[in-house]
């Protein structure tokens, strides 16, 4: 390869090589880098956000980029309450990577860019902070999503609780491992089904790892009764008039807000007490039994009992025919 390289005498930035040739932050991230740290003191009092719009770099490639440089320890934030409620986040971008104790330090040493008004610069300070080491790389693997922190907004987060009242309110109860309970051949049911509504309406349709997270939910209609078929039924029922924009999370709404009651378990019989054993008091050799009801005898000698009674032998037909001619008949009188 050729190169014919000419070094700028005016309106140039100097990069540094482990900025340049750093092996996990991507071009945007680079050139966000060197574009800040070439701006004049005046231009950079903006948020960071803002600056990389400057240079084509918005939503979710700033998002990810302003990630890498986080995790690489090139950019840090501080978020503080100032006068009147209103929440403002301290920004700090360097072309070397620093800890986040090496930033705090560096935090106090100068005046940061923040994202309300701009502070009055004072003279910098003789003090600068050991540069650190490049920090480990994380994990990623996630869709990005849009972040505001940088902006200053009216609306401050939620304070946390104070200890004392954490340390005196009961420690809620661990949510029930519904994956691990559940019954696999029931997950792989459930599964099928989610799957299975892209036949029917196009714009439910799932990835194997989307349905794979809704069985989760799916399963509970399962294991309270209900067949594939009901449980299809109901998520196709009542088509929104607007569509659907979400398939994972209309799906996942309506599993939790439509899960039908549990069945009513049936109360067991309750049996009666059992009572002493007592004598029989029935033929035969003593022996005892022991009685429901009060009964004086075990249930072998009162069945005995009853086959011995004498039952009168029936009277033939014509016997009963003959004693019915015999019998005279009254007529009725003549008037």
């Amino acid at each position: 390869m050729l190169r014919h390289v000419i070094a700028p005498s005016v309106r140039y930035t100097k990069a540094s090589n482990d900025v340049v040739r750093h092996p996990r932050l991507d071009s945007d991230a680079k050139l966000l880098v060197l574009y800040v740290q070439g701006l004049p003191e005046d231009a950079a009092r903006k948020p960071l956000g803002e600056l990389a719009g400057k240079v084509g770099i918005k939503g979710r490639v700033y998002q990810k980029a302003k990630r890498q440089l986080v995790a690489h320890g090139y950019v840090h934030e501080w978020r503080s309450q100032g006068g009147g409620g209103r929440w403002q986040t301290e920004q700090l971008l360097t072309n070397i990577p620093l800890t986040r104790e090496q930033a705090g330090l560096l935090r106090t040493a100068q005046p940061l860019v923040v994202a309300a008004d701009p502070p009055v610069t004072p003279p910098p300070s003789e003090q600068f902070p050991t540069v650190g080491a490049p920090t480990a790389r994380t994990a990623g693997g996630y869709e990005p999503v849009e972040d505001h922190s940088d902006r200053t907004t009216p609306h401050p987060p939620t304070e946390p609780e104070p200890a004392a009242a954490l340390s005196a309110a009961p420690a809620p109860e661990p949510a029930p491992q519904a994956t691990a309970a559940a019954d696999p051949a029931q997950l792989a049911r459930a599964e099928r089904v989610l799957l299975s509504l892209r036949h029917t309406r196009r714009e439910l349709h799932l990835g194997v790892r989307e349905a794979r997270g809704l069985a989760v939910e799916a399963v509970k209609w399962l294991e309270r009764g209900l067949s594939e078929s009901d449980l299809r039924h109901a998520l196709l029922a009542e088509r929104p008039q607007d569509g659907v924009r979400s398939a994972v999370g209309f799906l996942r709404y309506r599993l939790i807000q439509k899960l039908p009651e549990p069945p009513a378990r049936q109360q067991p019989h309750e049996r009666p007490p059992l009572l002493e054993p007592v004598e029989c008091k029935g033929p035969g050799d003593p022996h005892v039994f022991r009685p429901l009801l009060g009964e004086s005898e075990c249930p072998s000698c009162r069945l005995a009992a009853a086959r011995s009674e004498a039952v009168p032998e029936p009277v033939p037909w014509r016997e009963r025919v003959a004693r019915l001619n015999a019998t005279p008949t009254a007529l009725p009188a003549e008037p």
